[in-house]
């Protein structure tokens, strides 16, 4: 018999997905936005199904239904995006997960909170293990979003411990795929989006950096083994991401190469404030406990990423033209 599942942040890049993917499933969904950074053409699909619901809210606000498990997403998670508004950023994460908590404590639904690999900061230790406190600068300009997810899991673990809670906490490293924003700041996007334009690829610092690179359907997989095939007992926090790390200047040559464009690669913008040197997950836990681990290549899921902004970029050529 199907559950009824509220997704903060459903009409988002990773939570219109998991929508489609509930509804498959045979649940039904309530999805949740204020689109800031969602849209509703990520939810088109769902729109006409009986089992799915849209809900225009704020989650810095409570929120009262009956539900029977909950997806915490509502986060702006690109730096454009959470350091756009610094404190309204913090204020979703903590706000959010006090109000979302209290849901569920309310119907005794169970919780999961997309957690990120942000709070390793720039870390010290490779790859990052769940047991790592991580190196986190509280004054800097990431930190709305860094320790306003620390906060988050902060609480969460105290409603588990003090309420009983059922919780399931994810840390989420850096995730790709279609419907990703344009402007989100990304690499992946930012990339295949200069790439399609036939522009110079800019890289922030010398291109060395590391990051590994988690296909969407990959990422939801992990999500839900953690929810649907791990005992009550088993919390997390643990890491779901793809632990084979590439330089970002190596991503950039990947790209261009897919797109068999002629964009060459500059060196033009300094390396952003705290921005991680290396980042990359150690999945021995997921492995582990959820019996998970990325399937789908970079190269394979990079086809897919740019097959779809190929098309968004096509459509708003054609209907800017139609507005002339």
């Amino acid at each position: 018999m199907g559950k009824r599942i509220l997704v903060t942040g459903g009409a988002g890049f990773l939570g219109s997905h998991l929508c489609e993917r509930l509804l498959a499933m045979g649940h039904d969904v309530l999805c949740v936005d204020n689109y800031f950074t969602g849209n509703k053409d990520n939810i088109a699909a769902c729109m006409g199904n009986p089992h799915f619901e849209l809900m225009r809210h704020d989650v810095t606000f409570p929120l009262y239904v009956e539900v029977d498990e909950i997806y915490n997403l509502a986060c702006p998670a690109s730096p454009i995006h959470y350091q756009h508004d610094p404190v309204q950023t913090t204020k979703t994460s903590v706000h959010g997960a006090i109000n979302m908590l209290g849901l569920a404590k309310r119907v005794r639904a169970k919780i999961f909170q997309s957690s990120t690999s942000e709070v390793y900061g720039d870390p010290t230790v490779h790859p990052q293990v769940e047991g790592y406190r991580g190196n986190v600068n509280p004054l800097g300009p990431r930190a709305c979003y860094d320790e306003g997810k620390r906060c988050a899991e902060t609480l969460f673990f105290d409603y588990h411990r003090q309420h009983k809670l059922r919780i399931k906490v994810a840390r989420i490293f850096n995730t790709y795929g279609p419907r990703m924003h344009p402007n989100d700041g990304r690499v992946v996007s930012n990339f295949i989006v200069q790439a399609l334009k036939g522009e110079d690829i800019t890289l922030y610092g010398d291109g060395m950096q590391t990051r590994a690179f988690c296909y969407v359907d990959d990422q939801l997989d992990g999500w839900l083994r953690l929810m649907d095939h791990t005992p009550d007992e088993f919390t997390g926090p643990v890491n779901i991401g793809n632990p084979v790390e590439i330089p970002v200047k190596e991503l950039a040559s990947r790209i261009v190469k897919i797109v068999n464009g002629k964009s060459k690669i500059v060196h033009t913008r300094p390396l952003p404030v705290d921005d991680p040197l290396q980042r990359c997950p150690d999945i021995t836990l997921a492995r582990k406990e959820l019996e998970w681990e990325p399937k789908v290549d970079l190269e394979t899921g990079l086809r897919k990423t740019v097959e779809y902004f190929d098309t968004l970029l096509k459509s708003n050529r054609a209907a800017a033209a139609i507005g002339r």
